[in-house]
């Protein structure tokens, strides 16, 4: 799960990476608006926490720039400001959810977990149940066997919220190299490889492939 933070107060913005990269997210900071919307163009994010009155690009222009190309990425607004044309102004622009200044970090957590779970998993629930006994804790993005947490790696990770947020259709290669690997190259040998990897460690069903369609995870 990648993350981008706009904020130009760098104390704030070193507490709010350090705490949600303890929560195993990961985390790229920037404090100027045109650097963090470059990188944005370069490398796949899952949700911006954006300041609006930040240096060269206010936060309200950035969302603008990529609306504007097609690119839907989930924001939460942080904002000191309370003004009911500004909180208008980024609900218009389709922003996700505000948080005004000062906030505890606890209630960050909170409002990002509530965004992961109605945009990628089309859900409010903390379980979303799986074949096999399985279920996946969309809160703290784990896999479960019954009770059991399942021990994964960070790409293997990657690879079943990217098949899960796809709500039971095929994922193909390519859709995995941008959302897993930052578009990268990766070769389709070294992709199957995760997979079977996943399999070992739950079933050799759990993971359901199509020749020419691609894999995916079915909800119970």
């Amino acid at each position: 799960m990648n993350i981008l933070l706009l904020e130009d107060d760098f104390d704030y913005r070193i507490s709010v990476k350090e705490y949600l990269e303890s929560l195993d997210y990961k985390v790229d900071d920037f404090e100027n608006g045109e650097e963090a919307l470059n990188e944005i163009y370069e490398k796949t994010y899952h949700l911006l926490i954006l300041d609006i009155k930040v240096p060269n690009l206010n936060g309200y222009d950035l969302v603008r720039t990529l609306k504007k190309d097609d690119k839907n990425i989930p924001v939460i607004f942080i904002t000191s400001l309370t003004d009911i044309n500004n909180l208008s102004m980024g609900y218009e622009l389709g922003c996700n959810d505000y948080i005004k200044k000062p906030f505890s970090l606890k209630e960050l957590k909170y409002r990002v977990e509530q965004v992961i779970k109605s945009t990628y998993f089309n859900t409010n629930e903390n379980i979303i149940e799986l074949a096999e006994n399985f279920s996946y804790n969309t809160n703290k993005l784990e896999l479960l066997k019954n009770t059991e947490i399942i021990n994964l790696t960070k790409k293997e990770q990657d690879v079943i919220f990217s098949l899960l947020r796809h709500n039971g259709r095929f994922v193909n290669f390519d859709t995995l190299r941008e959302e897993v690997w930052d578009n990268k190259y990766i070769n389709e040998a070294d992709i199957r490889v995760c997979i079977k990897n996943i399999r070992a460690k739950t079933s050799k069903t759990f993971i359901i492939n199509q020749r020419g369609l691609g894999y995916k995870i079915d909800r119970d």
